[in-house]
């Protein structure tokens, strides 16, 4: 529809569901992010944050709060009503000192976890945007996702001699039992979770001409998704 068009005419980047599944939070190339309704794709809502590309759009696990992660460095944070149709800005979340890649939920919705392009994770307070500098208080959180590549849990992804860049993504299967990430090297890798032995073993599976750029699991982890870079496969 052309109203739908319109709606996202800028170049979309990322993209993530309300647990609901009633809408969709899209970033686009240009600071802007909107919400569709998935069933009419009708437009709920518009906003804009920074002038520079989203890099992750990722609803709270009890839907309540959605976070952006954008290119200028720093984390917005919404609350979020009426089961994803009304947004209220928290604040900004402000410490990185590169731009935002990645991002976790606590599975409690009471912190969240981002890295950066300088390879640094720093943890949050979502009520307040502040930073959570404290250890012990998430050294034993429990995580909904993990897509961050850095922490604890996924320290045993990283080759010897790694870079920083080399590892695009990464996501845990549903049942919490396996680990899959995307490399430069057009490789996708299946490690064990969690994944704290340095270097740890994995399956290696090709099939990519170029970099890997993303993987996700299906919601039963039947079948393991990848996007390549180049050829856009």
């Amino acid at each position: 529809r052309s109203s739908d068009l319109k709606a996202i005419e800028d170049a979309s980047r990322t993209a993530g569901f309300h647990p609901s599944g009633a809408v969709v939070a899209v970033g686009t190339m240009t600071g802007r992010w909107l919400v569709l309704d998935t069933e009419t794709r009708d437009l709920v809502t518009v906003h804009t944050d920074g002038n520079e590309q989203i890099s992750v759009t990722s609803f709270s696990p009890d839907g309540n709060y959605l976070a952006i992660g954008s290119h200028d460095n720093f984390i917005y944070v919404y609350a979020v009503t009426e089961n994803g149709r009304k947004y209220s800005r928290v604040g900004k979340c402000s410490g990185h000192s590169s731009f935002i890649t990645h991002l976790d939920w606590a599975l409690d919705s009471s912190c969240l976890a981002t890295t950066s392009g300088d390879y640094e994770i720093l943890y949050w307070d979502p009520s307040n945007c502040k930073q959570i500098t404290s250890a012990e208080s998430v050294r034993n959180m429990e995580w909904a996702t993990s897509h961050c590549v850095l922490g604890f849990n996924v320290f045993g992804i990283w080759p010897l001699g790694a870079d920083g860049t080399d590892i695009n993504a990464i996501c845990r299967s549903n049942d919490s039992k396996l680990l899959a990430t995307a490399d430069d090297f057009g490789k996708v890798h299946l490690f064990s979770y969690p994944c704290t032995q340095p270097r740890a073993p994995s399956h290696k599976y090709g099939g990519h001409s170029s970099h890997v750029t993303n993987v996700a699991f299906l919601h039963d982890d039947s079948a393991l998704f990848s996007t390549g870079g180049d050829r856009k496969s």
